[in-house]
């Protein structure tokens, strides 16, 4: 029994790493990959992998991780501040919504209470995939992604009746009254309260002994204990496990340690999570879906579009314009994760039919397929659903012509915007020099540009880039990464299109400081060698040696290419670059939304309630306010550029954001 367990395991992993390696080439959800490799392998087709108890109570946990993780991306700071457009257009699309595919599954033979799970299920939308994307396309902050994020922030919190409902309904062989319904969804309002309030009185002051200890086995212990002591604990009132996975995440979301949370749950989380989409995958029947062609592509079409006309008729108030709606409603218009937790549920206890079940899933599959498509060209879908003609002048289009118009007179150029681009980048504008910044992190570049940075993304080795962002009109060139070979490709693009402008480029050793200067490199500064130069001026300063001697012993170390200090003896297996991360301070961007506590309030009051960090900036109306003092009043749509570790951008957003 065991060596069989074992065998199908090992089935499935095998098939799951090339299936969702080649998913992933294609730039296609992994969870097509796992329902693929269930279906192909599971008991309707190939036969390779029965549907054991094993495999189903491995699924169940998975599911327990998945609602972990989803929890965790609960933002209670952000609800409150939303709280208009979360209660009132998330309650309507969640109902709406609800009501209508519930309406339609009562009508064809299911129990009440079923159908009201299912209309639940078809109501959720895929959290990961739409502010994944509107992240990536840097329309998080507009109007549809704002309205897009209050209505998913709704949704995780409808999840959790339903799941309570699903988890009743759900108990084998038990027989249930309105009563007992009633009962399980008010068990679930008050888990959501205990929880809550848990995981701002408890749960923080018992991860900050843990995290005090720093041993990274006991915290990842520690979350996982927390993660299971809760799903056991709703287990054993009547409700699901599921519940208390996702509660657990909402517990910890409210402290400053989600960010390590995440990232010590993950591996358990990926593998048990693909393990539970595998056996949803098994359940589907090929040859019944190949029949069934049509009933499932009237099934995606009809999900598609009665999710995104709920949605564009409820945000119509809220956008302004029905162009703005419409956008909502077509990134929202997607299936999620949510509905396929609650599906499993209904069917891992006979529930619903297999031939409903194989044909909803089917259709949500196609539809989170289709979401990344529908979500990059919502603008395009939407002015085409509207026959609206020629595009309207918005803050992303001003500043691409800014950014076009700084590339055609004189400026430095940037090749990287990392913790040294942007330092170097401080200095520059604080003498009065502009500059013109690339880099191929689209979050960093996405962030900057929100706070008004003059930033692109582009491959700086790349000649075509390098003549966009005005080359020939620079008086610099800054190359800032570290990576020995990529610099040096750099280099040698930017002398095929120009032999004169000086090039300065940031090392961390001095290894390939002949080659660079060879390849055309007017300067390299190897930062080891540097910092051991500033020592080497400070301790001569402290010695009494006159500052005209200084100045010229280190003019004479750089001229001579630092040859002084490259003659050193290195330890056995000495690694050149140091690769520690103890420097975590970053800067963050927040925008102000409408009933932001912050709003009207001066810098200082948030300060006194405990916002740690450094305002650098505010933008406010496409203009950059650098280093505000404290007296200055913030206002709604502000974006807000603050610096410090994760943990004190984390404590100083829900400052700015709480109602």
């Amino acid at each position: 029994m065991t060596d069989s367990v074992l065998v199908d395991v090992l089935v499935l992993l095998a098939a799951t790493l090339v299936v969702v390696a080649s998913l992933r080439r294609l730039r296609l959800p992994p969870v097509l990959g796992f329902l693929v490799v269930g279906a192909a392998l599971g008991p309707h087709a190939l036969g390779w992998v029965e549907d054991t108890e094993t495999t189903s109570t491995l699924a169940e946990f998975g599911i327990v991780f998945l609602l972990f993780t989803l929890g965790l991306e609960f933002s209670l700071p952000r609800m409150i501040a939303m709280r208009n457009e979360v209660f009132a257009l998330g309650s309507a699309q969640v109902g709406l919504t609800a009501a209508a595919f519930g309406a339609i599954s009562w009508w064809l033979g299911a129990p009440p209470e079923v159908a009201a799970v299912l209309g639940g299920a078809v109501a959720m939308s895929s959290t990961a995939i739409v502010i994944q994307q509107l992240t990536e396309q840097g329309e998080l902050n507009r109007t549809h992604g704002r309205l897009s994020f209050g209505i998913l922030l709704f949704q995780d919190l409808a999840f959790v009746p339903f799941l309570a409902l699903a988890g009743v309904i759900g108990a084998a062989g038990a027989d249930y009254s309105a009563a007992d319904v009633l009962a399980a969804i008010a068990k679930g309002a008050a888990a959501l309260a205990v929880v809550l309030a848990a995981g701002r009185w408890l749960l923080r002051p018992l991860f900050h002994e843990i995290a005090g200890s720093r041993t990274p086995e006991l915290f990842t212990l520690a979350v996982l204990f927390v993660a299971m002591a809760a799903a056991w604990a709703t287990h054993a009132v009547g409700l699901s496990l599921a519940l208390g996975g996702f509660l657990a995440g909402m517990m910890l979301a409210e402290t400053e340690y989600r960010y390590q949370v995440d990232a010590g749950i993950r591996p358990f989380r990926d593998i048990l999570l693909g393990l539970f989409f595998v056996t949803v995958g098994m359940q589907l029947d090929p040859r019944l879906l190949g029949q069934q062609t049509l009933v499932v592509t009237g099934l995606l079409i009809g999900l598609l579009l009665l999710k995104a006309g709920v949605v564009t008729l409820v945000a119509r108030r809220y956008a302004g314009s029905w162009f703005k709606s419409l956008r909502t409603g077509i990134v929202l218009s997607e299936g999620g994760e949510f509905g396929f937790a609650l599906i499993a549920l209904l069917l891992q206890n006979r529930l619903i039919s297999q031939d409903l079940t194989q044909l909803l899933l089917a259709a949500i599959t196609l539809s989170m397929v289709l979401s990344p498509f529908l979500i990059r060209h919502n603008k395009r879908l939407a002015r085409y659903l509207l026959r609206e003609k020629g595009p309207v002048e918005t803050a992303m289009s001003r500043t691409e012509a800014a950014t076009d118009a700084l590339a055609h007179r004189e400026h430095v150029i940037l090749c990287g915007f990392g913790r040294v681009g942007q330092n170097v980048a401080r200095v520059l504008e604080s003498q009065g020099f502009e500059y013109l910044a690339m880099d191929l992190d689209p979050f960093r570049v996405r962030t900057a540009r929100e706070a008004g940075e003059p930033v692109i993304y582009g491959d700086a080795a790349d000649e075509r880039v390098l003549a966009a962002v005005g080359l020939e009109h620079a008086s610099a060139v800054v190359i800032s990464f570290s990576d020995p070979d990529r610099a040096l490709g750099i280099v040698k693009s930017i002398r095929r299109l120009n032999d004169k402008v000086p090039l300065l480029v940031r090392m961390a050793d001095d290894t390939r400081l002949e080659q660079l200067h060879a390849a055309g490199a007017t300067e390299v500064v190897p930062e080891t060698l540097e910092a051991a130069l500033m020592l080497v001026s400070h301790a001569l300063l402290v010695l009494d040696v006159p500052l005209s001697r200084v100045v010229k012993t280190v003019g004479e170390i750089r001229r001579h290419r630092y040859s002084m200090l490259r003659s050193i003896f290195r330890r056995e297996k000495a690694d050149l670059i140091d690769e520690s991360h103890d420097l975590r301070e970053e800067l963050h961007t927040v925008v102000l939304p409408p009933g932001a506590w912050s709003i009207d309030r001066p810098i200082a009051e948030v300060r006194a309630r405990g916002a740690e960090v450094s305002f650098t900036a505010v933008r406010r109306g496409g203009i950059v306010g650098r280093d505000p003092d404290d007296t200055m009043q913030l206002r709604q749509g502000d974006v807000v550029v603050i610096y410090g570790t994760p943990e004190a951008l984390e404590h100083a957003e829900a400052v700015l954001l709480a109602g």
